[in-house]
């Protein structure tokens, strides 16, 4: 069915028109089909350079999880089961032009592009994964997570999942973003093309982002502008018992605009001292 009949569908169910483990379901597989081919997204980029978000796939994934059922899930030569859940996981990497090293698990419904490398790592269901993408060793893409093309997710790297409220908008890191060793990105941040996180930054929606390559340090919250790059800072603040440091992230500089992404990384990182 079209995109425009799936959706009503989908948001019938939602609003408790129907039951979704009978026929009337079958919409719900539908749409948890295309997530996973990439034909649809839980988010997706604008001509203005803004974000939609559609939230009725978000209510469509939540209905899945109703109507799905624990089973044992196996491996791909149909050997001994690993999993008790309620999700299959890919198998199909080859087909797809995916390189998967164990005991990396990406859960049915979420799309990885040709070129994505999965090291040791996870990605959940609504996750949308570009092409050339590196997921580091213990990474984790969570549940909606839209990650651009020639990303990397360094080791330990934490993309948070926003399932619900279904219309909030998911954690988003933009085509050649890198992004360092144990970073936490989570609560709807956006994270523009080409911007460099540090090892250890950790944006939430209410991180105070410092840029402070001017004379004044400019606070903004839940966005890292387009090669941006970024250091873990602290900011003192007094409170009751006295003055402590709160964490933020610090706008240090910016990464080249050349093309040559590579050589504008390791110049951003070596110029700024930014550690990965």
């Amino acid at each position: 069915m079209d995109e425009r009949e799936l959706q009503r569908r989908i948001e019938a169910l939602a609003a408790g028109e129907g039951d979704p483990r009978g026929s009337e379901g079958a919409a719900i597989d539908e749409a948890i089909a295309a997530l996973d081919e990439g034909r649809l997204r839980v988010a997706q980029p604008e001509s203005d350079g803004d974000w939609r978000t559609n939230a009725w796939l978000k209510s469509a994934i939540l209905l899945y999880f109703r109507r799905r059922q624990l089973a044992w899930v196996g491996d791909p030569a149909g050997e001994s089961p690993a999993w008790f859940d309620k999700l299959p996981i890919k198998h199909d990497f080859e087909a797809r032009g995916v390189r998967s090293i164990p005991p990396a698990v990406a859960r049915y419904g979420s799309y990885l592009a040709p070129g994505v490398v999965l090291m040791p790592s996870y990605v959940n269901i609504g996750a949308y994964v570009g092409e050339g993408t590196m997921i580091d060793t213990w990474a984790t893409v969570g549940s909606c997570a839209q990650i651009g093309a020639n990303v990397h997710l360094s080791g330990g790297v934490g993309i948070g999942g926003v399932l619900e409220p279904a219309h909030a908008r998911p954690v988003i890191i933009e085509d050649g973003a890198f992004i360092g060793s144990r970073c936490i990105v989570v609560e709807g941040v956006r994270v523009e093309r080409e911007a460099v996180l540090g090892a250890g930054v950790t944006l939430t929606a209410s991180t105070p982002i410092l840029d402070v390559r001017g004379s004044e340090p400019v606070t903004t919250h839940g966005r890292i502008p387009p090669r941006s790059v970024v250091i873990p800072g602290v900011r003192e603040r007094t409170f009751p018992a006295g003055n402590f440091g709160v964490p933020c992230a610090l706008i240090v500089g910016e990464r080249g605009a050349s093309t040559d992404r590579k050589t504008t990384l390791e110049r951003a990182l070596r110029d700024f001292g930014v550690s990965v």
